[in-house]
């Protein structure tokens, strides 16, 4: 059997939607795949963005475009081909989306003034907050609970103990829809704080 017979099984068992031959279209070409992701991501999105998630989405695209008879695959090289192209479009998605005005990885901090290790952030995080900090956390919290409405009070306490809204939804037996609502609310009312500070 060719090479291009084999292949054209291969994306037939596909087609059909055999886990098999997902898995290995896979094993074939994700390696290469990851590392050209790697290649292709900016070095600051590399904190939020794993280049293997960029590979797992091009493949479910590749995949539900492929059995949905979308895609014509032909030779190994066209598979490979379309695979990358895929994969490039969408770690520009993943850029444009982190380096939107909003999330702009650029313009966040890479550490405490004065640490220039790639590790210096973690002595922020290892040390406890100076006095005046813990003064404006605890102002802050209390003018949030002074602020919320009784709506509000039990999403905020969660969400400061680190629940989920899926969590704390469960947890309270409200909607998750409604609890992000008020999350959003809860958020907006911060930034107000922080912005008349």
């Amino acid at each position: 059997m060719s090479a291009s017979d084999s292949l054209a099984e291969l994306m037939g068992r596909l087609r059909s939607g055999e886990d098999g031959a997902a898995r290995e279209v896979f094993i074939r070409f994700a390696g290469r795949l990851v590392g050209l992701a790697r290649r292709h991501l900016d070095a600051r999105l590399a904190v939020k963005v794993d280049p293997e998630d960029v590979v797992q989405s091009a493949f479910k695209s590749f995949f539900v475009r492929h059995r949905a008879g979308k895609l014509d695959v032909g030779d190994c090289d066209r598979l490979w081909n379309l695979l990358t192209l895929i994969t490039l479009r969408k770690c520009a998605d993943r850029a444009e989306y982190f380096l939107a005005e909003r999330r702009d990885a650029a313009r966040e901090a890479t550490g405490p003034a004065g640490g220039d290790g790639p590790d210096a952030w973690l002595v922020a995080l290892d040390r406890e907050p100076r006095p005046e900090e813990a003064v404006i956390l605890a102002e802050t919290v209390e003018r949030l609970f002074r602020d919320a409405s009784a709506h509000e009070r039990p999403v905020l306490e969660l969400s400061l103990q680190g629940y989920t809204a899926s969590e704390i939804s469960v947890r309270l037996g409200r909607a998750e829809r409604s609890v992000r609502r008020l999350r959003e609310h809860i958020r907006e009312r911060l930034e107000r704080l922080q912005g008349a500070d």
